[in-house]
């Protein structure tokens, strides 16, 4: 091979790396991954629909069952080794078993752990049956105790016995669904009123600026209080998921719909748009093929931004119990359980889980949702 022939390979392979000649996406995805946060945000986004997904699975015990003798159970750790009978250590997962204990002096009972008995524990264990992605019937669960019989709260129990941490994992679903959920129908709406608003103008444009002005104006939290005293309280769950999910929806796509209109008053009277009106385009068809793919890494950026603020405002509704209702549960509903403060001082963790859950993801949400929008920053390349 001759120094003409390397040099050729070596000027090759930098025009190939050159942004120059890289596309819009992949510019997006070169300028992500460098912002280190937001790629960790990014796996840890991926984790939780990961949990949402195989909930049932991922759960030690039914979310639903209750159990009269561990009302207020504190949570319990995981161990590492027994005492052997010859004095050593053995290693087996396990945790300890609770007793309760009544304190004479305030009047209450509580728990503690008790040493002598021991629950062994395991991965890949056998728990109450469900379906496997809603199809395949099996009884296997990631982790919990080796005997299906014995119960063990790793994040503690509510007033009724149910455990906390299968009731987090479930509640994922419902919570990070509505996020997806509510995003989409804000896309829809977002960019289909914003896109007709910048496109045609006039008094189609008044029309629907003054509509978006009329519901910024409305006070959220009463509004969201007025609908959701308007569903019925016979309602299956079902349903009621799906018009809480609409309500929350209903002033995310005007901020949507306003960048999108923004966006096509400043594109609609550029070259390509009108090249592709002489072309013989219709109007469908200019907006859907050349004006919403011009900025759609901006659209993705500010509903990546949108998610959290939904998950927010679901939790925001159940918790002031105006949102979803026992027994469909969610983030919200299990802050729920944590609203007096006597509940709160003897059992904190009803709190500080289903709480530390919630930050963790709005936070996780927003770096994302930061990364993607430098990323779709066209003068940060």
């Amino acid at each position: 091979m001759t120094a003409i022939d390397t040099a050729a390979e070596v000027q090759a392979a930098e025009s190939v790396k050159s942004p120059a000649l890289l596309g819009p996406w992949a510019l997006m995805w070169r300028q992500f991954r460098r912002h280190k946060v937001a790629w960790v945000s990014l796996y840890i986004v991926g984790f939780i629909y990961f949990v949402a997904l195989f909930g049932e699975f991922l759960a030690p015990a039914n979310y639903l069952d209750t159990n009269t003798r561990a009302p207020f159970a504190p949570p319990q750790g995981v161990h590492f080794f027994t005492e052997g009978e010859d004095g050593g250590r053995d290693f087996q997962l396990h945790a300890r078993g609770l007793k309760m204990e009544i304190d004479r002096e305030a009047m209450r009972r509580h728990f503690v752990e008790d040493p002598s008995k021991v629950i062994p524990l395991g991965f890949f264990v056998e728990g109450y049956e469900y379906k496997l992605l809603w199809l395949i019937p099996t009884n296997r669960h990631f982790f919990g105790p080796t005997d299906p019989g014995q119960r063990v709260y790793f994040f503690g129990a509510d007033r009724l016995g149910r455990d906390i941490l299968s009731r987090i994992i479930m509640g994922t679903r419902i919570s990070m669904s509505i996020g997806l959920v509510g995003v989409a129908v804000s896309l829809v709406v977002g960019v289909s009123l914003g896109g007709i608003s910048g496109y045609y103008g006039g008094w189609i444009d008044n029309a629907i600026q003054r509509l978006i002005e009329f519901l910024r104006s409305i006070p959220t939290i009463p509004l969201w209080m007025g609908l959701a005293a308007a569903i019925p309280l016979d309602w299956p769950p079902l349903r009621t998921y799906f018009v809480v999910t609409l309500i929350v929806s209903m002033i995310g796509w005007t901020t949507l719909a306003r960048e999108v209109r923004g966006k096509f008053l400043s594109l609609r009277h550029e070259d390509f748009v009108i090249a592709a009106r002489l072309d013989g385009l219709s109007d469908w068809e200019v907006i859907r093929k050349h004006l919403v793919p011009s900025f759609a890494s901006h659209i993705i950026a500010s509903l990546t931004l949108a998610v959290p603020l939904m998950i927010l405002a679901e939790t925001s509704l159940s918790f002031l119990g105006i949102g979803l209702q026992p027994p469909i549960v969610s983030w919200g509903t299990l802050l729920k359980e944590a609203q007096n403060i006597r509940t709160i001082i003897e059992a904190p963790w009803l709190l500080i889980a289903p709480g530390s859950v919630i930050v963790v993801t709005v936070l996780a949400l927003n770096f994302l949702g930061d990364g993607l929008r430098d990323a779709a920053d066209p003068y940060a390349h």
